[in-house]
């Protein structure tokens, strides 16, 4: 299966990772390439969470994009 992860530098400098299709599915790594393992790792455990817990997985999604304009 295939998730969407977003990747975001944090102020500290270190990756940080979401899955959010996945509720509370969010790792950080030094690099670009730790995160997305870390990611890797935090999704499997959340599939195993719903699945000992019962909670559905969503089947699809869509992604979006939106532009906002940040007025002063």
């Amino acid at each position: 299966m295939k998730f969407p992860v977003v990747v975001v530098r944090g102020q500290d400098g270190y990756y940080v990772t979401e899955c959010p299709v996945l509720p509370g599915c969010v790792t950080q790594g030094k690099t670009k390439a730790e995160a997305l393992a870390n990611v890797k790792e935090a999704i499997l455990l959340c599939l195993e969470s719903a699945q000992e817990e019962g909670w559905q997985v969503p089947e699809g999604y869509e992604l979006e994009e939106v532009e906002v304009s940040a007025s002063a």
